[in-house]
This record gives C-alpha cells, structure tokens and sequence, in this order.
C-alpha cells in the first residue's frame, strides 16, 4: 500500500517502491508506525511481477493501452475512442473474435470449470485465471486456488505446460471450416462494397438486388477450391492411393506451419498418435512427419480431435461395449493390448497384462485394467495394414513399402496374392472403384464395358426384365 503522512496527507512512498534508508528515515520522520512489504524470495515467491511493475512506464490502462495501439497500428492517431474499440474488436467484440466452442472446452478445462459451454469472447475471469495460473507454474505449485464471478473457489490443477504436440492440443480442421472461414472473407467485402453503396448520394430508390453483389463471396470459394494450398488433384493411380489421399492429414497449409520452420519435435511419433495416427505411413522427403495418415478405426469428434476405439473392461472381463476416447481422456485409463490371452469368456488370464498408462508401457493385473484395443492393426493406417506380417518388418522399410503400394498399377494377368490380410476388401469396397452387386445372381456377360447379371428368381420382382447391367468407368 501507498504510505501518507498522516498530518499532511502527503504520499511518503507508492506501493511497490524499493525500501531504502533515505525512505525509512522519511517515514520515521513522518511517524508512521506501520508499513506493509511484499514478501518475495528465489523459491516460490518471485519478484518479477514487481520488476516488471517498476520498469514499466505505463502508469495506468489507458497509458498501456496506447502504448500498445501505437504497436499496431504505427503512423495513426491514437484517440480515446480508436484504442478502445481496437481492444474491443480484438478479443471482445462477438462480430469479429470467436473463441469457438473448442477453445471455450479447452479454456473451462485448464481452469477445472465446470461444463464445456460459456461465452465465445474472452471474460474478466479468463484472463485473471490465466495470470493465476501462469504465476502457480512459475512458483512450481501443484495446485492454484481459482475464484469464478460469485467468489466461489475451486481447486485447479496446475499440471506444468502444456504439450504442443499432445493430440489433446492438436485438432483437425476439416473442409468446411477452411470454407467457412474464406466466406466470412467474402460476406466481408461483399458488406464493405453496400456500405459504400449506400453511403453514395444517389442511393435512394435501390433495391437490395443493386445494392449487393454477390461475386466476392463465389470468388472467394472458387479460390479456395482451385488454388488453396490444401486444393490437391486426387491421386488416383489405384483405389489405394484414392483412399489414402483422402486420408491424409497435413500440419502445412494456412494457419499450419511450414516445412522449413518445423522441428524435429512436431515431425515425431507421439504417445498419444496410438490409434490415431499412423506412425508408419508418411512421406521420405522434406514432409516426413508433418503430413500423415488416420488410423484404421480412428474418426474425428464434435471439436475436430482424433478419437480410437477400446473395448470397456470390467473386472478383468473384455464386453462387447465399444467406447471412443480422444487422447485427453484416454490418460486417465489403464488400456491393455488387443492381443492378451483370454478364455472363450473374454476373462484376462495372464497374472501380469501388458497395458499403456499415462503413455508409458506397463504390467498391471487384470483387476486394474479398464479398456482394451479392438483389434492389433489399429495403430496403423490402412496402407500399413496391407502387408502381411508387418511386425517382422523393420518400421524403415514398412514406411517404403506402404508408399510403393500406392504406385502399383494392375498386372495384364492379375492373380490373387499368396497371403493377405483381410483390409483389402475393405480398400476396394470403400475407395468405391469396384462394382458391388445390389442384388444376387449369375454372371451372364462380362466385357470391358460391362458386366451383366441374371438375378436370382427369389430376389427378382414382377413385371422386371431380372437382369442387372453394370457399367464400368473406362478410362479415355
């Protein structure tokens, strides 16, 4: 606290000045008895928010303001009115910040608020637990006492800093939110070009077909789909490569990063890529790592974050009930392997089961299990899952391999392979390059056009010809 002279009511010294012996004998002088000191030391009281409050020369908000505004926005006037609406329009003004819902669930989470819903601009409350927080980890505590708008506490945990290369900090952002984002672009201009309109002298009279203008908004998306980063022509060399393309997931592209910034850490395989992206499959060259492959059973949730199946536990027992867990959940369970000897109940029988907790590999007993992998080749991706035997490859040619697969083009003769897996059904059916059959029957003609079934009489229906004619796409 400031300390006054209690006759004159003078300011001896402001809160946060430095004691020195010129200042206790004006205080002596003044006959103050009391003074309140801020108490800091090197462990967990530091005092570089002091520091910091005595090298700043902004004195107070508006001070701080400007001095920030000229940062920005250098050569304009820094007015009252133009500071505060460029805070407003930065972080609280609805019309132009969004925190999304993902960031408001991620927000309430760090800061053990309940429920993930909540304003979509940043609050008063957000940013003093963020400083709450922020100042925990730098003090070394474990937890932080957090206050919410009633002045109810709650306990957070600190947890250190956060890992950017965790996939619960990492999440996809699929087409139709790039989309959304290039027609907001476009609404944009497409509203500057009205006002202009209207602001013209000779606006009276016009109907809303002069005054907007459509273009902006389909130019916007017709650049979007024709020369965005991301717009890639399909590779469709055979249904693997088809499907794989339409797999893939790229850390480049807008709002990404670029190949000669990323380091070795985003390149690497990560615990938590466990059955949802592939470590096997990615390019050899200048991307290796920044652009990969889903899992086979790996899907995205409501937030855009990567989710893999398990199998529920229950006493040691495997059920039938499957549960999708994003990576952030998943840290909390202890999840053994697919492959674990059970009896024909599904009961664990080994004493010791080889599990993952926390990202670590570990031996728990059946009792601690909670989840187990739905099937062995859920780690990898679907190109990686089509060679035979991959766990006697070595993971160097495995990468190669699953490339190459992607290149291989029909023999004249084709023959079935020796050994298989059991995706390459799956492959062919789901890339939709083979013909499925709607209805059952005998081949009648087969040429490089067509293929022509006679139908089955019990599936047939009254007054139909019972022939199916399938027609096949040719390449010209």
């Amino acid at each position: 606290k400031n300390v006054f002279d209690e006759e004159t009511g003078e300011v001896i010294a402001n809160c946060n000045d430095e004691i020195t012996p010129d200042l206790l004998d004006r205080i002596r002088l003044a006959k103050v008895t009391e003074i309140e000191t801020l108490f800091t030391n090197e462990l967990d009281h530091g005092a570089y928010i002091s520091n910091t409050l005595r090298l700043d020369d902004t004195p107070d908000q508006l001070a701080a303001r400007i001095a920030i505004y000229r940062m920005m926005r250098p050569g304009e006037p820094p007015t009252e009115d133009a500071v505060e609406a460029l805070f407003n329009r930065l972080f609280f003004d609805p019309e132009s910040y969004d925190l999304s819902r993902v960031g408001r669930m991620k927000v309430n989470a760090r800061f053990a608020r309940e429920g993930a819903t909540g304003a979509m601009t940043l609050t008063n409350e957000d940013i003093i637990d963020t400083m709450a927080v922020l100042v925990a980890l730098r003090n070394g505590q474990d937890t932080v006492e957090l206050f919410d708008e009633d002045g109810v506490a709650r306990t957070c945990v600190v947890n250190g800093v956060d890992d950017i290369d965790h996939l619960g900090n990492r999440r996809v952002r699929c087409v139709g939110e790039l989309a959304e984002n290039q027609f907001r672009s476009g609404l944009v201009r497409v509203e500057r070009a009205v006002k202009e309109r209207l602001n013209q002298a000779e606006s009276d009279g016009l109907t809303p077909q002069d005054l907007i203008n459509s273009k902006p908004i389909s130019a916007a998306i017709r650049e979007f789909f024709g020369s965005s980063q991301l717009s890639q022509f399909m590779d469709q060399t055979n249904p693997l490569s088809e499907i794989t393309h339409k797999r893939r997931i790229s850390a480049l592209g807008p709002g990404g990063l670029t190949r000669e910034r990323a380091g070795f850490e985003v390149r690497d395989v990560h615990p938590t890529h466990y059955g949802r992206v592939c470590p096997i499959e990615t390019p050899e060259g200048p991307n290796i790592g920044l652009i990969n492959s889903l899992a086979l059973y790996a899907r995205l949730n409501e937030y855009g974050f990567l989710e893999t199946p398990y199998r529920k536990v229950i006493d040691g027992v495997a059920t039938k009930e499957i549960s999708y867990l994003s990576a952030i959940e998943e840290g909390r369970y202890i999840i053994a392997q697919a492959n674990a000897e059970m009896d024909e109940n599904g009961r664990l029988t080994q004493e010791l089961v080889s599990a993952r907790e926390n990202g670590e590999f570990v031996l728990a007993s059946p009792e601690r299990i909670q989840y187990m992998d739905v099937a062995p080749s859920q780690i990898v991706s679907c190109a990686a899952a089509l060679i035979p035997f991959l766990e006697h490859d070595d993971a160097n040619r495995a990468l190669m391999g699953s490339n190459m697969q992607r290149q291989g083009v029909p023999c004249l003769r084709p023959e079935k392979p020796v050994v298989g897996t059991g995706i390459e059904r799956t492959v062919a059916v789901d890339s939709k390059t083979t013909v499925q059959a709607r209805r059952g029957g005998i081949v009648d003609y087969v040429d490089a056009n067509r293929v022509v079934i006679r139908v089955n009489d019990e599936e047939s229906i009254a007054g139909e010809t019972g022939v199916d004619i399938y027609n096949l796409q040719k390449f010209t």
